[in-house]
């Protein structure tokens, strides 16, 4: 293998087909080469190992906000105008300030008062399921996004539209974009922040009892979000938050019936986080150089951590390519799936809930659900999901 940035190379092809339907033989490659790779595909270093993901995640030399960031494109100006206030792209202090305006609104207890809601959903939609279904259309993509719909106070109805708006700038991290996905999500991005700033001014006069109105009084140390930093948080939370939830709920149903588990725990869930998460590549900023377990990187550069491969790592996990959800009554490594560090999923305790309970609720309407054919992912990296699922009630 030849060198570059005096690590290993590791060479795979994003759009190989095999790759896209299990890209874990090629995570073990890597590993094997080393905690930091090159990928030349990719085009950067890639951590890979569980040490080096959760070193580069937790250290604060390295970032998501660039230093210099470019100017944007005239026809991507609607989309990177939200992506301006959203704190997944931000750093301290901007991002200590916003994270800390919307944990005053998103709270735990408010999240663990969805708890009802989301069962009576899983319900309502698992009960509807006859016959043979695509559970990703009938159950995983509607359920997370009528609960948002109504976590945020919007109507429910107007779900799809919601749905919509979010997969069209969503798919702007994907590997390989195109113009029109680059048309299509700033579209999306100037009618979705649009549509919102009419629900923030209607709930600056009109309080009501939903996100959008306790993100208007969330306020620390005389700071509030202003109109557009609070439009940002509402999409960001609908698209970090929906794509994940719909891709870990599919990717979780799959394993669970391929390996015929029909349990469901929270060590179920965090087992399905660790086995096959949503989310397979964060990348970082480097604002020095430093040095990360003796690999250097410039100052200036990129890093992606391949949180994906961490999940699988053999020096962390026994046996990672088996599903088993047993191996949460021990102590064991947290997995990557949400992060780590100051950029940590604050959806997470949300998507959890929604995991654990959408997925116990549809089994109990199906305790026989089988698949019909073999689950097939989409070419979607750096999501890793399916792109339908074929079951029989």
């Amino acid at each position: 293998m030849r060198q570059r940035w005096g690590m290993k190379r590791v060479s795979q092809s994003l759009s190989d087909p095999q790759f896209v339907q299990n890209p874990y033989p090629f995570y073990a490659r890597a590993q094997a080469a080393g905690d930091i790779v090159d990928w030349p595909e990719f085009g950067m270093p890639c951590a890979v190992s569980h040490r080096a993901v959760q070193a580069v995640l937790r250290d604060r030399r390295m970032g998501r906000e660039p230093v210099a960031p470019p100017e944007p494109a005239e026809h991507t100006r609607a989309f990177y105008a939200v992506e301006a206030h959203s704190m997944l792209e931000l750093e301290p202090p901007r991002h200590t300030r916003l994270r800390g305006l919307v944990l005053r609104a998103f709270t735990s207890r408010r999240i663990a008062e969805l708890a009802p809601e989301i069962s009576a959903l899983a319900d309502e939609l698992a009960s509807a399921m006859t016959g043979e279904v695509d559970v990703l259309d009938a159950f995983a993509r509607p359920l997370p996004v009528r609960i948002i719909a109504r976590l945020l106070g919007v109507p429910e109805t107007l779900a799809p539209q919601l749905l919509a708006w979010s997969n069209a700038m969503v798919a702007m991290y994907q590997v390989g974009r195109t113009r029109a996905v680059e048309d299509a999500a700033n579209t999306a991005a100037a009618e979705f922040s649009e549509f919102l700033r009419g629900y923030v001014e209607e709930r600056r006069t009109r309080p009501a009892d939903d996100l959008i109105t306790h993100l208007i009084a969330a306020e620390e140390d005389g700071a509030r979000l202003s109109t557009d930093e609070l439009i940002t948080t509402c999409i960001l939370l609908l698209n970090a938050g929906h794509e994940a939830t719909v891709h870990t709920l599919g990717n979780g149903l799959a394993a669970l019936l391929t390996h015929d588990h029909r349990h469901i725990d929270e060590a179920v869930v965090e087992e399905i986080l660790r086995y096959d998460p949503p989310l397979h590549i964060f990348t970082r900023w480097v604002y020095e150089d430093v040095e990360v377990l003796g690999t250097p990187l410039a100052a200036g550069s990129q890093v992606a951590c391949i949180l994906g491969a961490a999940g699988r790592d053999p020096q962390v996990y026994d046996h990672p390519n088996t599903f088993d959800p047993a191996r949460y009554t021990a102590k064991v490594a947290p997995h990557a799936a949400f992060g780590s560090g100051l950029h940590f999923c604050v959806g997470a305790p949300l998507a959890r809930l929604e995991l654990r309970i959408g997925l116990e609720r549809l089994l109990h309407h199906h305790p026989h659900l089988r698949l019909v054919e073999p689950p097939h992912y989409g070419d979607t990296y750096h999501f890793h999901g399916l792109e339908r699922l074929l079951v029989a009630t």
